[in-house]
This record gives C-alpha cells, structure tokens and sequence, in this order.
C-alpha cells in the first residue's frame, strides 16, 4: 500500500506523529509518505520509516498535481484542517482516515474548566486512526532522526563541557505564557547543580546571555546557535532535560531522556505531556495545580489574560 500520512505542523505535534509512520512501516509494510509545511521538513526528513517528504509552503494547491500522481491507496489525516480537508477533496477517490481534534472538548475546558477530555495520550489518539488498517500500537515511544551533519560535539559550545555530564534547559517555548519569566529562569538555573545547556531559538538569545551573566560559567548559552536538528543531538547527548511544554520536549522523550515539563497556561490534561516507551516513566511534571483560571488556552498568549501570571511565578523547583 501506498499511504500519505498529513500533519502540516508543528515540531512537536509531528514529532507525535512518529509513532503511526513506524507502525505503517513496520506492520504494514506501507509505502509512506508524509506531508507538511517545508519550514518543519527538517523534522521528518531522516526518518527512515518515511518513503518521500512532501511539502507545501503556504497553499495546498502547490502540491496537489504532485500528489494526484502518486495513486495513493489510503490518507491518514492526523491534522484535521481546512488545508487537509482540501487534499482530500482534491484526492476524493483515495479512501481517508481523519483524526479527532476534539477541538469542542477543549473549548470547554479552557473556557469553562469542564473537564470531557480522555484520559489518553494524543500519540495513542492519533494511533487510533490506524486501527482500521488493522494496525496495534508498539509500545517503542517517539521517534526521533537527526543527520551525520546535525552532530554536536558539547565541547565546541564551550570548553567546560568536554567530557562533562549536563543538563539541558529549553528557555523558549512559542507563546509567553508557556515559558517561565526571565528571573524564575534564573532562579531554577542557580537552584540546579553541574553544568548547563540553554536551548532556544534565536529570540531567545538575549535572555540566554543574561541568565548565564547571572548564573557564571557553568551555564552555556546555546540559544540561536544551532539549528533545530543540532539543538536535538544536544538534547541526545544530556544527562537530563528541563523544558516548557514545547516541540523540544517530545523529541527529548524520543530519545528517552530523564525529564521535568514545566507548563504554565497549557495542562497535560489536553493530553499532549512526554510520551514514553512502555515501562519507562522517567519524567515529572511542575505545574500548579487547583488554578481556577487553568488552562486558558490549549496554545497560548502574548500575556497572562489575567495579569497576575500565576501559573508559572507559583511553581516550586523544591526537588530538582
């Protein structure tokens, strides 16, 4: 069978696709192929579960003509949009699969704090959508691939890292709301012992300068140095990672790292905290819970909609 599996975005939700490639690969013997926009190509391009990448940069009709020449035997829409709809209407005849947002369920809890969602992971949703194909979950957890030329050796961030376990800290996340304010950022990192990695993007580098001026040097700046695949090889090669709810957190537990999620305005209810292999559970949580005003989104905001930002200011790093 030949099988286009679509989620458009972001890193971290097609991170959580990783699981049905696999399956499709391994018990189906599928041909896959995988859609999603060509900034997050990056994120799927070495997975060898996948066949052909196939991307589009802002509309769906870039790809269409490409897509009805591959004759594909069955869709699996795991994004649920507008864009995917539009695939598979131009695709009518190919028989297709589509994933349930819950977008609903979600509204009421973020709106109105009623709780309908299930208690289940949305990589086990998302296999769920292959069952039809007679497919079972593995129990492997995520899958992450990086390239020979992603390779990061610690020590060329800074010297103090040769041969010198670390953790990583993830400063950034995409919406202010799901990152910690700058000085309880400094404040973990003063409460953490040995060596430490930030991570981020390139926004994030002026906060990483002044946390590390306020640390001293056993804090390495790497934010806005390494591309996303060299960022993940540095998450490979940690002895632990601490991150915010973000596309770095799932592929740190792709590769089955020891980590503590921190999550602000989002909750792990909405079903999307690190994802483990079967009989692993080295992860933990910081969160306060019993917020009235929690979640008020399943994304995020510019600024807490409430002024007082308590969701991140009143988390305890008591433990790390």
């Amino acid at each position: 069978m030949k099988i286009l599996v679509i989620r458009f975005s972001s890193i971290g939700d097609i991170v959580l696709t990783s699981p049905v490639v696999r399956v499709l690969k391994l018990q189906l013997g599928a041909e896959v192929h995988f859609l999603c926009r060509q900034s997050f190509r990056e994120v799927v391009v070495h997975n060898p579960h996948i066949d052909r990448v196939h991307t589009i940069q802002k509309r769906v009709r870039e790809i269409l003509p490409a897509l009805r020449r591959e004759h594909f035997d069955y869709i699996i829409d795991l994004h649920g949009n507008l864009r995917s709809w539009q695939v598979k209407r131009a695709l009518w005849s190919v028989p297709a699969q589509t994933f349930d947002k819950l977008n609903f369920k979600k509204w009421l809890l973020t709106t109105f704090k009623i709780n309908l969602m299930p208690a289940v992971h949305i990589v086990d949703r998302y296999l769920a959508t292959v069952a039809v194909l007679g497919l079972t979950p593995d129990g492997k957890g995520l899958d992450y691939f990086t390239g020979v030329q992603d390779a990061v050796d610690p020590a060329s961030l800074a010297p103090i890292l040769a041969g010198r376990k670390f953790t990583a800290v993830v400063v950034g996340a995409a919406h202010a709301t799901k990152r910690l304010p700058e000085d309880r950022l400094i404040e973990l990192c003063m409460r953490l012992g040995g060596a430490i990695v930030l991570l981020g993007g390139p926004s994030d580098q002026a906060v990483g300068e002044r946390i590390a001026a306020a640390v001293g040097d056993r804090v390495v700046n790497a934010c806005g140095r390494l591309r996303l695949n060299q960022s993940a090889d540095v998450l490979r090669q940690a002895d632990r990672v601490i991150t915010h709810d973000t596309g770095l957190m799932h592929i740190a537990a792709a590769y089955s790292k020891p980590i503590v999620s921190i999550w602000g305005n989002t909750t792990p209810v909405l079903g999307m905290y690190p994802y483990m292999p079967e009989g692993q559970a080295e992860n933990s949580i910081l969160e306060v819970s019993g917020l009235a005003c929690r979640p008020c989104s399943k994304i995020g905001y510019d600024a807490c909609p409430k002024g007082h930002f308590r969701c991140m200011r009143d988390i305890s790093f008591e433990g790390l």
